[in-house]
């Protein structure tokens, strides 16, 4: 049996609706079922405005359900999988909210930084900030692993740990093998630099930095001096020292 929202029965009204061309401002008409339309004015393909497409966004078989999608989609397929992502990673750590907070503050210094690249004169190629928030939210995911295995949530262990459970979370998420790779690597030493790190590295690093600082000054504080050595020494991009002294108030390294 056919579903009733499915068959041309049942529908009623506003099962055909129009709706401008965004190319040529053309009137298109739509069945509600319609993925895409023709625009008759342009030729152009016009997606169904009233459809919710955001499956689309992290879906490997997207292109085979809808087609060619258009460049606006394709330009917000990793930030909806970021968003994906930010929602495992509270699902996986349940009622522990002390490292959910933490990832979430990461993430949330990553964008930050990452506005601050993106407005340089010249800014990074290699940086993907989608990317680098999919790190963030995930950088610290083999804790639970790490303490469940070996009773301890050192460094080393969780570099051991995360990768595997981030590869998981990410293969269920449907995303790109590269994207994957590239996550599993950056979480698999993100607490040690190398001597030369791409740019999604090296800006995990400094957000997390901050946000280990913030929880190191609500411990034991620190005097300003000292914190003002920690961000003009420790810190990879001038961006993220930038936003560490806006966030400890060091007026000396801004």
């Amino acid at each position: 049996m056919q579903c009733p929202g499915q068959d041309s029965r049942y529908w009623d009204g506003a099962a055909v609706f129009e709706a401008p061309c965004h190319k040529c401002g053309s009137v298109v008409e739509f069945f509600k079922d319609d993925n895409t339309r023709k625009c008759g004015g342009c030729g152009e393909k016009v997606l169904n405005p009233r459809m919710d497409f955001g499956c689309a966004a992290y879906c490997p078989h997207a292109a085979q359900c809808l087609g060619e999608l258009p460049p606006g989609l394709l330009a917000g397929k990793q930030n909806l999988l970021r968003e994906r992502v930010a929602i495992e990673m509270k699902k996986y750590f349940g009622q522990d909210f002390r490292r959910i907070g933490h990832a979430s503050r990461v993430a949330r210094y990553v964008e930050e930084i990452g506005k601050l690249l993106a407005a340089q004169v010249d800014p990074p190629a290699d940086y993907n900030p989608a990317v680098a928030g999919i790190v963030a939210y995930l950088h610290d995911i083999g804790i639970k692993e790490a303490e469940r295995k070996f009773n301890s949530s050192s460094p080393h262990y969780q570099h051991q740990e995360g990768p595997p459970v981030a590869r998981e979370i990410l293969t269920k998420l449907g995303a790109p093998q590269g994207l994957i790779d590239e996550v599993c690597e950056i979480i698999g030493h993100h607490h040690h630099p190398r001597p030369e790190e791409p740019t999604n590295f090296r800006v995990l690093y400094d957000a997390d930095l901050i946000v280990n600082l913030e929880e190191k000054q609500q411990e034991e504080p620190s005097a300003p001096g000292h914190l003002a050595k920690v961000v003009a020494s420790s810190f990879l991009t001038e961006a993220g020292a930038k936003v560490a002294a806006r966030v400890f108030a060091l007026s000396q390294a801004s």
